[in-house]
């Protein structure tokens, strides 16, 4: 059910914003969620479809590698990062630190959500794709919890 209803949810799209745990959950196979990430990286292969994600996704992925001091698992997010098509990084500019304040005071999350959700708002994508169900209440964005699919 959950991976039909996800398909469902990304075929009219052709632009969402991804949080971190869906690269953690496709690079570290997680036996939860690993069918719902590869479906977000199989739509994301097909052409015309992107994804964007704020830079802060890079330091929260390679802090438990780097604490392990675990290089292969530094290495094979670098080697996904820089290999993958269609997917964009943003680091947090002026713009999007403003959006996220703004953010932060309206809906109480934390900076790092907060810089996230405003990420997703900057690029003006379709959607943001997390499984933090914080993000639903930020109402300037759509936002699809994976929980809530399976």
């Amino acid at each position: 059910m959950g991976v039909e209803q996800l398909r469902t949810f990304l075929r009219p799209r052709r632009r969402v914003a991804l949080d971190t745990s869906i690269f953690i959950y496709q690079v570290e196979k997680n036996a939860r969620y690993f069918a719902l990430s590869d479906v977000v990286f199989e739509w994301l292969e097909k052409q015309g479809n992107e994804a964007v994600t704020s830079t802060l996704s890079l330091t929260e992925l390679l802090v438990p590698a780097y604490r392990e001091g675990n290089e292969k698992r530094i290495e094979t997010y670098y080697g996904l990062f820089h290999t993958f098509p269609s997917l964009t990084w943003i680091p947090p500019d002026l713009e999007v630190a403003d959006i996220a304040a703004r953010l932060r005071a309206a809906h109480g999350l934390k900076t790092p959500d907060a810089i996230h959700a405003a990420t997703a708002i900057y690029s003006g994508v379709s959607a943001f794709l997390t499984n933090d169900p914080l993000f639903k209440r930020v109402k300037e964005i759509e936002s699809l919890v994976l929980d809530e699919v399976l």
